[in-house]
């Protein structure tokens, strides 16, 4: 009889003592699961302070091309057209075919809420475009200056002043071309006085049909429609 119950207590000490050793492991583990969330947490943290830092400096995606030599195919009177060897990020060589402009500049002209507008015919569509006036930038010419001289030459109106917009980059894959967009003020009506060879005409549309204009469709010049949007946004 003491011998059974000698085995009973023994068993029972046995069952405390695992049980004691169940719940050390159960504590265990969930420091352990803490520890592992606190270091991951600490480590996604640190990722995004070295990021956020890269990229307030500049420099965290460097995926700069360089040039080995540019090669010239053909030079017009309006652009350039260039053949280059260049490398990639990796070093690895490639060509770039790349056509050079000197820039444009556009002007946004509105009065008595309407839009001042050119129709010409765009030989390389094979349609005529309704847009903004605009025009080429002359070597070295100030960008102010030559939208209004462009306003003026195409549509008669003599600004006297005009408000940079944004500068719109409008094909970036294969060209250096930038285009001025402003917004034309203080306007006086006179004679337009196109350039030789140049057949436009200056069009007065209200603002409620140029909205649907553009909801259509119908507008399809880019410098245009982004000058647009950004008037109507504002307005």
């Amino acid at each position: 009889m003491d011998f059974i119950i000698h085995l009973q207590n023994q068993n029972l000490t046995s069952l405390i003592i695992l049980d004691f050793f169940n719940k050390i492991k159960i504590f265990c583990k969930k420091i352990l699961d803490n520890f592992i969330i606190c270091a991951i947490m600490i480590t996604k943290t640190a990722f995004i302070v070295k990021i956020a830092e890269r990229t307030r400096r500049g420099y965290f995606m460097d995926y700069a091309e360089k040039t080995v030599k540019k090669n010239y195919i053909y030079q017009g009177k309006i652009l350039t057209l260039r053949k280059d060897d260049a490398l990639l990020p990796n070093g690895e060589p490639c060509i770039r075919e790349i056509i050079e402009h000197s820039g444009g500049a556009c002007a946004l002209y509105i009065e008595n809420d309407e839009v001042l507008f050119v129709k010409q015919y765009r030989y390389a569509y094979g349609e005529s475009v309704i847009e903004l006036p605009a025009g080429k930038l002359n070597e070295g010419e100030n960008p102010a200056i030559a939208v209004l001289r462009e306003l003026e030459e195409e549509t008669g109106i003599k600004a006297k002043k005009a408000e940079l917009l944004f500068v719109v980059y409008p094909t970036p894959g294969y060209t250096n071309e930038k285009i001025y967009i402003y917004r034309a003020l203080e306007g006086e009506r006179g004679k337009a006085h196109t350039d030789e060879g140049e057949f436009v005409d200056a069009v007065w549309i209200k603002t409620d049909k140029v909205k649907q204009m553009l909801k259509s469709g119908e507008i399809k010049d880019a410098k245009t429609i982004i000058a647009l949007q950004r008037y109507f946004l504002e307005n």
